[in-house]
């Protein structure tokens, strides 16, 4: 006889066998409820529904009735009688159609004076004849009234004796009372049950187990990261074909952590995974392992890895990892114990003592720099997937996926699109599309034309107009002056991005008007010629306002923040100044870590040279402040020339506004396409 050996634990079912526990008996899976159930609908139509037309009368309105002779035939139960009621006539009719005969005059027995004298009253008071129905009287036991038979008789009504149903004296005697006792031990076991649950269920992992393609999206769903799709195909491939890899001694990366910008599609990423995986995948937030109860995220990851490795080969997908892989120190304040040993419990599961076999983590972050160096080790997450901003290629292939099913028409340009949107993430041009589907059902159109594109991307980027915000005709030519002074220093400075539209507009919450620049091409790097031109794009709205009026206002809050922003990291970051020199400074020191949590230490440099920093910035930003000036003093005619087209048309594009200034459309390259749509403002 051959023997048979049991697959070790863990591994796939061979093909045609069942992959599960063992079926039930057929006994168990028999539903028994229906047998009662049948039961009561029986009784139901026998006593219930049979009696439904039955009228119930007192006792003594049916003795009455009997006394007239307007019973019929009755049925005599052991506590009720059910009968009909009929015409007095047909009751004496009866017994001479069956062959009866009155007994002689001489054998009726006289009926005395008093008798007669309230059977002449009843005849006299006698209720009018009514129409025969059927009727029910209860008569209490059958020896209440031991007259009843001889009345009967005496009247010719033919009667019989009913014994009451045993179903029906079963079921109220045994059946349901027994019933009513089950119900109230099920419901309050079931209160026990459900109040030791939530006592002694705090430990339980809340991962929730996704099928294999329950998730509807899969690798072809992703675009604009190939990179990271990559890597994770790895992953789900090393799952499917194991003995592939096993055979070069290869091993199964123990964990996968992404890491990039909100928006980039990180979570997407892990839904694909789990569209794709054939294997079970567990899904959950850092924030569901934290209790306010000390050591209850510890004992969910411990249930969560069990989970897991019952289950193996399984990946288990963490977001927001940075929810509990905080970096670990002494505190000062309040100490957080329960999601450092959380922390604590999830190093041990990913690389501790006991071999983790099996069980892939995939988790998601977008702030690396606080998390716990002993998390990112090799061994623990072995690999780091990037998910940056998508570049050109990977924006076109982005607004192709979410374009699917969205009716655009033939001379929508979707490359276009993608060259005006240079830093947008793949949640930000998903939002672009969709409002451009919601413009172009505002206007009633059948389909998304490239004007709703490029109006959704401007709306994206500035926010929504707000033309209800009207400006009084002293500010409104103020704000013309200061964008069209944005637009005159750009357009005038070497180095400085392009103007695609100019617009008094008040759009999101604090614009007033802005102006809209975009990159010649895609950039990785900036030179110092082109920062110090950025700058002085920025400044030129607040230049043009003390140029034209001699008095500034309130309205380069914003731009003056974002060019202070950009001196700073020039002299502190980028080694842009002559004085700081190549020192990179302003930072706070993460030691000495026992005794300062982090961002509380010293800065990294001395209080002269932070003074030193200030000042260069100062500089910096008077410089270009200035020269922002020179330009618009030279240029004042075209000042005066853009601002009041500004002021009668309210917005201007990149056509229009060279148009103004004399200056010829520039030529693109073979191959490449105009100027694209706006992306970002500069006020």
């Amino acid at each position: 006889m051959a023997k048979t050996t049991e697959p070790p634990k863990g591994s796939n079912p061979p093909p045609g066998k069942p992959n599960g526990p063992p079926r039930r008996p057929w006994w168990l899976a028999f539903p028994w409820w229906y047998i009662p159930l049948v039961l009561m609908v029986l009784w139901v139509w026998q006593d219930v529904l049979s009696n439904v037309p039955v009228q119930t009368i007192p006792y003594s309105e049916f003795k009455h009735y009997l006394a007239r002779g307007e019973v019929g035939d009755v049925v005599i139960h052991d506590s009720e009688i059910v009968g009909q009621i009929v015409a007095a006539a047909a009751t004496a009719a009866k017994p001479q159609a069956e062959g009866k005969a009155k007994p002689p005059a001489a054998e009726q027995k006289p009926v005395p004076a008093e008798k007669a004298k309230p059977q002449a009253e009843g005849a006299g008071n006698a209720k009018p004849q009514a129409a025969p129905f059927a009727f029910r009287t209860v008569c209490g036991s059958q020896g209440a009234d031991p007259k009843l038979v001889e009345e009967l008789e005496s009247h010719g009504v033919q009667f019989s004796f009913a014994r009451s149903s045993l179903l029906a004296q079963f079921l109220f005697a045994w059946i349901l009372p027994l019933g009513l006792i089950f119900l109230l031990w099920v419901f309050l076991s079931r209160g026990l049950r459900n109040a030791g649950q939530a006592v002694m269920g705090f430990g339980r992992s809340k991962a929730r187990v996704i099928a294999d393609r329950n998730t509807g999206v899969t690798f072809g769903d992703v675009a604009g990261c190939d990179e990271a799709k990559y890597e994770l195909q790895e992953v789900v491939d090393f799952l499917k074909h194991p003995e592939r890899y096993t055979a070069l001694g290869a091993k199964i990366p123990k964990g996968v952590l992404l890491v990039g910008p909100p928006g980039t599609g990180k979570t997407l990423l892990a839904r694909a995974v789990a569209g794709e995986a054939a294997a079970p995948f567990f899904s959950l937030s850092g924030s569901e392992f934290v209790e306010m109860f000390v050591g209850v995220g510890a004992a969910r990851v411990r249930d969560l890895f069990e989970q897991a490795k019952a289950q193996a080969p399984a990946i288990i997908f963490i977001d927001e990892l940075d929810a509990i892989g905080r970096e670990r120190s002494v505190h000062v304040g309040p100490v957080n114990d329960e999601r450092e040993q959380t922390l604590n419990q999830l190093l041990v599961e990913m690389d501790g003592f006991e071999a983790n076999v099996g069980v892939i983590i995939l988790a998601a972050t977008n702030r690396p720099e606080v998390l716990d160096r002993a998390l990112l080790r090799p061994g623990r997450f072995d690999r780091q997937v990037v998910i940056d901003a998508p570049d050109l290629d990977g924006r076109l292939a982005i607004l192709q996926v979410h374009a699917r099913g969205k009716p655009l028409q033939a001379d929508v340009d979707l490359r276009r699109i993608a060259r005006g949107t240079p830093g947008f993430s793949g949640a930000d041009l998903a939002n672009a599309l969709n409002e451009a589907a919601l413009v172009a059902a505002r206007r009633n159109a059948a389909s998304i034309s490239q004007q709703d594109l490029e109006e959704a991307v401007e709306k994206v980027v500035a926010g929504p107009e707000r033309k209800s915000r009207r400006l009084v005709e002293e500010e409104k030519r103020r704000v013309a002056y200061h964008e069209t002074g944005h637009a005159l220093v750009a357009t005038f400075s070497p180095h400085a991005d392009q103007v695609q539209k100019i617009s008094v507009v008040p759009r999101g919450r604090a614009a007033l008007g802005y102006t809209l620049q975009l990159p010649e091409s895609e950039q990785f790097l900036l030179t110092r010629s082109e920062l110090l031109d950025r700058i002085q794009a920025m400044l030129g709205g607040r230049a043009a306002e003390e140029v034209v009026f001699q008095e500034v206002s309130t309205g380069a809050e914003n731009d003056l923040d974002r060019a202070t922003a950009v001196a700073r990291q020039m002299v502190a970051a980028y080694g842009m100044s002559e004085k700081v020199g190549l020192m990179h400074v302003g930072h706070r020191l993460d030691y000495p870590r026992p005794m300062l949590p982090n961002g509380d230490g010293p800065l990294d440099c001395s209080p002269e040279l932070a003074d030193e920093v200030d000042r260069e910035v100062k500089q910096l930003l008077a410089t270009a402040y200035q020269e922002a000036k020179r330009l618009l003093a030279a240029h004042r005619a075209e000042l005066d020339t853009v601002a009041a087209a500004l002021i009668e048309r309210e917005s201007l594009d990149k056509a229009e506004f060279l148009a103004l200034l004399g200056l010829p459309q520039e030529a693109t390259r073979p191959g490449e396409e105009p100027a694209p749509a706006p992306l970002r403002p500069a006020s």
